[in-house]
């Protein structure tokens, strides 16, 4: 059988989700034994391939980059998770939702908090437009499962994937859903 082919990426968030992934330590070696990392802030790689079966996605839909990443990883892939709060309900990433607007946060962001050249960027590739409305990633995507918590714990990570690679739809209940 062929290894599963998976995938990490990283939104609008702080890498913490990616954090806790590393947390698996010694379990990590087990993995690399049964999985593909195709894709991955970890890696080099700079495009989203084809038939990925599995996709980690920590962190909301943020800017349009985030959006049309998010689309392409949809389109190649089979299992979608919103991974850590931020993928699932839009958490800390989405408090700009209520402080401001898109003009507001760049203003505040490049002009009033600039100690020298304030100026907001405007060339392009250097800043990705800012989406009106920070957004969890099934806002955006059929999402097809959730793995909550900020992170979550390296515990119910291993619980997710190895339900995945036994071939079992993952459910995440009771210890899988406990902190600690």
């Amino acid at each position: 059988m062929d290894r599963l082919k998976i995938a990490t990426l990283w939104l609008g968030g702080c890498s913490g989700c990616h954090m806790s992934f590393l947390d698996l330590d010694e379990w990590l070696i087990d993995l690399a034994g049964k999985v593909e990392l195709v894709y991955s802030p970890i890696m080099d790689i700079k495009v989203y391939p084809e038939q990925v079966d599995v996709a980690l996605v920590e962190g909301a839909v943020a800017n349009e980059e985030n959006l049309e990443l998010i689309h392409r990883v949809r389109r190649r892939t089979r299992i979608l998770v919103a991974f850590g709060d931020c993928a699932v309900t839009g958490n800390v990433t989405a408090l700009r939702n209520s402080v401001s607007n898109v003009e507001g946060v760049l203003h505040r962001a490049y002009l009033e908090a600039a100690d020298l050249q304030a100026q907001v960027p405007s060339e392009p590739g250097i800043v990705p437009a800012l989406l009106e409305r920070v957004v969890p990633v099934h806002e955006a995507v059929p999402v097809d499962y959730f793995l909550p918590g900020c992170p979550p714990p390296a515990a119910r990570i291993r619980s997710l994937l190895e339900q995945v690679l036994a071939g079992t739809p993952p459910a995440l209940a009771g210890q899988d859903l406990k902190f600690g």
